[in-house]
C-alpha cells in the first residue's frame, strides 16, 4: 500500500455519504449544498460522495465549506469527461485543498452511452491517458463489479468503488483486491421499520438499476436468480441491497461489509420522495452508527 493510498483509507474512515443531491448544480441549492455537507461533517462522516456522474466543478464548493471531509466523484463516467481535463482538475483541487478530492471513476453502462463499447479497454486507455497527465494512482478509485475491473482497480488505482452490492461481493472483492487498496462498496438504507412499505420504497429506487447488465449480472454471480431480478426483485433480492427495519438491525447489516472487508462504507439513504435531500435521515444514521 502506498503512501497515497494509506492517507486516504485514514481520511475517509469507516462510513461516508452517498447522494445525488450532493451533485447539484442550480444555483439556487449551492447554500443548503454547502450547509449539509458542513453538517455531514460534524457528524462524524470521513467523506461525501457524489452520486452520479459528478465533476471536480462539483466538488470544489462543498470542500469550500468544509474543512477535513473527503469529496469524491461516485462515478464520473469515462465517456462524459475527457482525461486530461479531469487529470487538470484534479490537480487544481489537489494544490488548493491537498488530500480532499479523489477521482471516482466508471465505465457507465450500454443503454446510456452511444457508441458504447469494449468498457474495460476504454477503462485502460482511460487511465493511461491520467498517467500521462500526472495524476498518480493513489488519487482514483473504480467503480469495480467484476473481475477484470477490480483487478485493474487493485493494480492501476487506489481500490475499487462498488455500487449495489452485497457482503459476500465485498468478501470476493477484498480477496482479489489484497490487503492494501481501499475497498469502499455503496450501500443503500431505507430508515423504515415497516416490511411492506420499506421494501416497496426499495422496490421503486432499484427499478431503474435493473435495466443494466452491468449489475444483473451481477447479481447473477452473486447467487441471485432470473426470478429474483424479473418483476421488480424479489424479497430475496431487495433485502440484500436495502437495509431496512429497526436501528438494531440497520447497523448490523452495515456492520457486516466491514465485517466482509469493507474499509469503508458509502451510505445512500432512500426514501420515498427522491426529490428531496434527506437530511434528516443523514442525522438519524449517524446517531445509530455512532
Amino acid at each position: 500500500m502506498n503512501d497515497a493510498t494509506a492517507a486516504l483509507k485514514e481520511s475517509v474512515g469507516r462510513y461516508g455519504i452517498w447522494s445525488p443531491h450532493l451533485r447539484a448544480e442550480d444555483p439556487e441549492g449551492r447554500g443548503e449544498r454547502a450547509e449539509a455537507a458542513a453538517e455531514l461533517e460534524q457528524l462524524g462522516f470521513g467523506a461525501l460522495w457524489l452520486g452520479g456522474s459528478g465533476s471536480a466543478r462539483q466538488a470544489a464548493p462543498l470542500i469550500e465549506a468544509t474543512s477535513r471531509i473527503v469529496v469524491g466523484t461516485s462515478i464520473q463516467s469515462v465517456w462524459e469527461h475527457e482525461a486530461s481535463a479531469a487529470a487538470a482538475s484534479f490537480a487544481e483541487l489537489e494544490v488548493s485543498h491537498p488530500g480532499r478530492f479523489v477521482l471516482g471513476l466508471g465505465v457507465s453502462h450500454g443503454p446510456r452511452v452511444e457508441g458504447y463499447s469494449r468498457p474495460y479497454s476504454k477503462m485502460v486507455d482511460y487511465l493511461d491517458e491520467l498517467d500521462k497527465a500526472g495524476m498518480r494512482p493513489g488519487h482514483r478509485l473504480l467503480a469495480a463489479l467484476g473481475p477484470k475491473m477490480l483487478d485493474l482497480s487493485r493494480d492501476r488505482a487506489a481500490g475499487a468503488l462498488p455500487y449495489l452490492v452485497t457482503p459476500e461481493h465485498t468478501a470476493q472483492a477484498r480477496e482479489r483486491l489484497g490487503e492494501g487498496p481501499l475497498l469502499a462498496p455503496e450501500f443503500k438504507v431505507v430508515l423504515d421499520a415497516d416490511p411492506a412499505r420499506a421494501r416497496a420504497t426499495a422496490r421503486a429506487y432499484l427499478a431503474m438499476y435493473l435495466q443494466f447488465p452491468n449489475y444483473t449480472n451481477n447479481f447473477l454471480r452473486l447467487g441471485f436468480t432470473d426470478a429474483d431480478i424479473a418483476d421488480g426483485g424479489s424479497d430475496r433480492l431487495i433485502d440484500a441491497l436495502f437495509a431496512w427495519g429497526d436501528d438494531d438491525t440497520i447497523r448490523t447489516r452495515v456492520t457486516a461489509f466491514l465485517d466482509a472487508g469493507a474499509d469503508h462504507v458509502a451510505l445512500q439513504v432512500v426514501e420515498a420522495d427522491t426529490a428531496l435531500t434527506p437530511r434528516e435521515g443523514w442525522r438519524r444514521l449517524a446517531s445509530l452508527l455512532a
